[in-house]
């Protein structure tokens, strides 16, 4: 019999192509939602869809009380897509939520969970070329749009250690760097304002032949991390034979000279070359790099992509759009002329 693993956030972004991986390594997969409908999506691969507030704790009795092995746990407000300032979300959803989502987990003596840590409970470590141990302090910014987000994320990391010394539920706590892969939006939000997410202005650019600014040093290092290479970890993390801990999501990096000479060689036209205009007078993006040592060593993670795969695959999904089904058409969310 496969092992049932419950995905809480499963139309999301990330979720989604976790639910279907999943499946294909033949798990038995209940994808969950806030959402009422998925538009059977997931009725397409042979996957359950059940729709579940979970900051609701009467929501939880429609799940499946008993065999299951694992939960993934990726449901909760993100800055990114919220339009305003509404912290509230981060208590209910990430907080409460977490603890419910806890609770369920022991009531089914479900083996162990997974869970997606913010990158910027490290924050106070940006800016050098150092990598950034996994079992580094976690410290909330004290201002921002990511402060009370943050807050809650440390919150429910501490919940789910409290789970693990009370009840043996293993964890598996992912820092994660940018997960690389397509979404049909464009756009994201910063201080509660839409805005065209930046590598997509410049794709859509090298689309059209254009020449690209390059800002700042050239040579930042940015971490990343393509979907193929997190699904491989969060694939180990299930299996895996350790009680687990934190554990950073990343590749090692590359330059901001190596994003843009890559976004130009798979997206541009034929017989279009966009140039590089180089403007160091200009501000520099915010260096950092995850020491992947420890997803290496106890999962046995090892980054197998590129930044230009990243690329191709972004490429090959924008043209067949997969998940259009789930998250709508590129076109359903345009404000930016292209």
């Amino acid at each position: 019999m496969s092992k049932k693993v419950i995905i809480f956030g499963a139309t999301g972004t990330l979720g989604a192509p976790i639910a279907l991986h999943l499946k294909k390594c033949g798990y038995e997969v209940i994808a969950v939602g806030h959402r009422q409908s998925d538009n059977d999506f997931f009725k397409d691969h042979n996957i359950g869809y059940i729709s579940v507030d979970i900051s609701k704790e009467d929501n939880f009795h429609r799940l499946p009380q008993r065999d299951v092995y694992a939960v993934v746990h990726f449901a909760g407000a993100l800055p990114a897509s919220m339009k305003g300032y509404e912290p509230s979300l981060y208590i209910d959803s990430i907080i409460q939520g977490t603890m419910n989502v806890l609770e369920y987990t022991r009531k089914v003596q479900a083996d162990r969970i997974v869970f997606p840590q913010s990158l910027f409970d490290v924050s106070y470590l940006f800016g050098s070329k150092v990598p950034i141990p996994a079992d580094s302090l976690r410290k909330a910014p004290l201002s921002g749009d990511h402060a009370i987000y943050v807050i809650a994320k440390n919150t429910a990391v501490d919940l789910i250690e409290h789970y693990y010394e009370m009840y043996g539920i293993k964890r598996f706590i992912l820092r994660l760097s940018r997960v690389y892969l397509y979404h049909p939006n464009p756009y994201t939000f910063t201080d509660g304002v839409k805005t065209l997410i930046s590598d997509r202005y410049l794709i859509y650019r090298a689309m059209k032949g254009e020449n690209i600014e390059l800002w700042g040093d050239p040579h930042r290092l940015l971490e990343t991390c393509s979907i193929k290479d997190f699904l491989q970890i969060v694939q180990k993390a299930l299996s895996a034979d350790v009680d687990g801990g934190v554990y950073n999501i990343g590749s090692g990096g590359s330059t901001l000279e190596e994003r843009v000479k890559g976004i130009i060689e798979v997206f541009n036209p034929k017989g279009k070359k966009s140039d590089i205009i180089y403007c160091p007078e200009k501000k520099s993006a915010m260096q950092f790099v995850l020491d992947i040592r420890k997803t290496v060593d106890e999962l046995g993670y090892q980054p197998q992509f590129t930044w230009k795969d990243y690329l191709l695959d972004f490429k090959k999904d924008m043209e067949t759009q997969p998940f259009s089904k789930l998250w709508g058409w590129e076109e359903n969310y345009y404000q930016y002329e292209r």
